[in-house]
């Protein structure tokens, strides 16, 4: 573990961790769980074609998760040119149940395609179904096919809702043990969920960072955390990776919407705290009072939106305070984040983790930035 603080750059193993927290902090964890999106088909003719499921087509991602029957889904499709038209097939026998799933090209959405699935039996939920012939998407760095390893090592053991691609890799570090030693010196744990897209791994191209698309994806957060915030205000938040730092800043923007009464539409766009009068005056509390306000008069006890916020350098952070995340390659939205939550010393902390031998990526190690 790579560790910043006060312009200081130091080492340390990770299990050291609950010493560097600040005592009483709130620690946020993203609880998404990945799904088993990669699916493979084999034709008659022998052709292997694969299906990698990226979000449903049109419907919310939790209510597809539960469908029966069918569904319809945007996917990547590896080896297109032998799959132009028809169905494809793929059957797992258990026992004496067979369980039969199909998929049938539906048209081209952007980049991808849209799939649509069936099955039978009819009573299987897709989750069930992704569950039973999907395999890990791993990151297309790691040149492999998933292995029987990965289901458990690329899963946080806190993982609960399903819907990423990819996972929040900061929380891999996490073992049982750490979270009760952060407990231990009166930390608080609570969780968001944003479910990782395959646009994570877009780079952004170019030297203008204003031009590149940022993509969508879906953020689901509880009353009960919002509450949590607000009653611990003075603690300091720890972010466990970019998503929950993205979550965290698109729930205080949200709540900014809210408070000058611009939309009652969970949704941030990518330039959104950029473009909109200063914000000083509208504050961490005041934004969360807001949403609390927003969900009472709708009776309910949790909020589901989508985020594209992207955080470059002159971004202020408006809820985040400490951050634990990975190296992140060049040309990424993730390093800008980091360099501007950092500013000029990134470029300090990338030399070192290089010069010391530090190893990047998902299974690599990580940093803590105070």
């Amino acid at each position: 573990m790579l560790i910043h603080e006060g312009g200081k750059i130091f080492e340390d193993k990770f299990s050291s961790l609950p010493a560097y927290i600040h005592r009483k902090s709130l620690i946020i964890f993203n609880d998404t769980r990945v799904v088993r999106a990669r699916m493979l088909f084999r034709k008659e003719s022998g052709a292997v074609i694969e299906v990698f499921c990226l979000e449903p087509y049109k419907d919310d991602l939790q209510k597809d998760m539960m469908k029966t029957i069918c569904c319809e889904w945007v996917c990547m499709i590896g080896n297109k040119k032998k799959w132009k038209t028809g169905k494809l097939y793929n059957i797992f026998l258990s026992g004496i149940e067979k369980t039969v799933l199909t998929a049938e090209l539906t048209g081209n959405s952007e980049d991808a395609f849209t799939v649509r699935f069936s099955w039978t039996p009819e009573h299987l939920r897709f989750s069930e179904i992704m569950e039973t012939f999907g395999s890990l998407p791993l990151p297309p760095y790691i040149n492999r096919p998933a292995a029987e390893t990965d289901n458990h090592s690329y899963q946080t053991i806190y993982a609960q809702h399903d819907g990423s691609i990819a996972a929040p890799t900061a929380g891999l570090h996490f073992t049982p043990e750490i979270i009760e030693q952060l407990k231990d010196r009166y930390n608080l744990i609570d969780y968001v969920t944003l479910h990782v897209g395959a646009g994570t791994f877009k780079p952004v191209s170019g030297e203008d960072a204003s031009k590149h698309i940022m993509h969508s994806e879906q953020i689901l957060i509880k009353k009960t955390l919002i509450l949590n915030l607000l009653r611990n205000k003075d603690r300091k938040i720890t972010a466990v990776g970019t998503t929950s730092v993205r979550t965290l800043e698109s729930l205080y923007w949200f709540g900014v919407k809210l408070h000058l009464k611009e939309t009652f539409n969970f949704i941030i766009e990518q330039w959104y705290p950029y473009q909109i009068a200063p914000h000083e005056e509208i504050s961490r509390e005041q934004a969360l009072l807001s949403v609390i306000k927003y969900m009472d008069e709708r009776g309910t006890d949790y909020i589901t939106g989508y985020t594209r916020l992207m955080i470059v350098p002159g971004y202020r952070f408006m809820m985040v305070d400490s951050i634990i995340t990975n190296f992140h390659l060049p040309k990424s939205s993730l390093l800008l984040l980091i360099s501007a939550f950092l500013g000029s010393d990134w470029k300090k902390v990338y030399d070192y983790a290089l010069s010391h031998d530090f190893r990047f990526l998902s299974y690599g190690d990580c940093c803590l930035f105070l």
